[in-house]
């Protein structure tokens, strides 16, 4: 489920700092099972990986608009 960049855009602040925590756990999980030869689909830790830079990404958009 990779998120879509209009989909970020109308969410508020704290929805993307819960969306970011969300998907840093699931990236350490994902991690944890790609360690232990568990891992489904090894194409899902690249999507998690940019879903993480996509929201960062705007955060510092938002970050330097507010200044």
């Amino acid at each position: 489920m990779m998120a879509k960049v209009e989909d970020l855009r109308a969410k508020t602040e704290d929805q993307l700092t819960a969306d970011l925590a969300e998907l840093k756990r699931e990236a350490f999980n994902l991690r944890f099972q790609a360690a232990t030869n568990q891992l489904e689909r090894p194409a899902r830790i690249k999507e998690v990986r940019r879903d993480i830079a996509r929201i960062k990404t705007l955060q510092g958009e938002r970050a330097r608009a507010a200044k």
